[in-house]
């Protein structure tokens, strides 16, 4: 099995695996340098060949390899080749990407904060909060590709994806239940339950509609075990 890469050692060979509690360190010292070579070509008026980024920081061109092939993967350099006047194969040259750095810090649960906190401050917040997950859930449903014809194993794929880890089985009405045992909005949905579970409740009936099921989304019943969120689905002839 492919393990996980290794950074070289200075000397150009590869270091062996060692303790995994030697490897948050591992890891915190190749973010130092490939911090190194990222500001390096940033500061740099032209491209870089290797041997000129090793030579610069006092590394061997493995371990300026080695950090480059990891930043070209983030999306962070890119390569290019220089125009030689003379025969042989150009050199690769590397150069940041223009942009904001794609791998860098991301805020997403302040956003989704402060855009509940604004949604519950709105008249109703429940059923705003139902109709924009509708509005979310047939955008979904509309991506879907998977070419299933049963809606209700689409809505747990949909779930799953999310990261809701649901389980389908009987409800006491003889219709269906889709437990959820995670919450990928948990720190959210214990602050706001009156915007975030109204919101997947409007997911799932939107989705639902959206694949024209005969099964509607009745209700969700948050935490009614401390792992469990209970969503009961019914038919017209139940």
């Amino acid at each position: 099995m492919k393990g996980r890469p290794t950074e070289p050692r200075e000397g150009g060979s590869t270091k062996p695996r060692e303790s995994r509690s030697t490897e948050p360190r591992q890891d915190r010292r190749a973010a130092g340098r490939r911090g190194q070579v990222l500001q390096l070509l940033r500061g740099a008026d032209r491209p870089l060949e290797i041997t000129e980024i090793a030579e610069r920081l006092g590394v061997h061109a493995n371990t300026a390899r080695f950090h480059l092939e990891a930043l070209t993967e983030n999306g962070q350099v890119e390569h290019t080749t220089s125009e030689r006047g003379t025969p042989g194969r150009p050199a690769r040259l590397y150069r940041p990407v223009p942009g904001m750095d794609p791998a860098g810090p991301r805020s997403y649960r302040v956003l989704a904060e402060a855009l509940a906190a604004s949604l519950a401050g709105e008249p109703d917040p429940g059923r705003r909060a139902i109709e924009a997950g509708r509005s979310w859930g047939r955008s979904r449903a509309a991506a879907d590709t998977t070419g299933s014809a049963d809606p209700v194993t689409l809505l747990m794929g949909m779930l799953e994806e999310l990261g809701f880890a649901p389980e389908l089985f009987p409800s006491r009405d003889d219709g269906q239940q889709i437990g959820a045992h995670h919450c990928p909005f948990l720190e959210l949905a214990t602050d706001r339950p009156d915007v975030v579970c109204p919101l997947h409740l409007g997911l799932m009936q939107g989705a639902m509609e959206a694949w024209g099921s005969p099964a509607t989304v009745e209700r969700l019943e948050a935490f009614v075990e401390p792992d469990l969120c209970a969503t009961h689905l019914s038919t017209a002839d139940t």
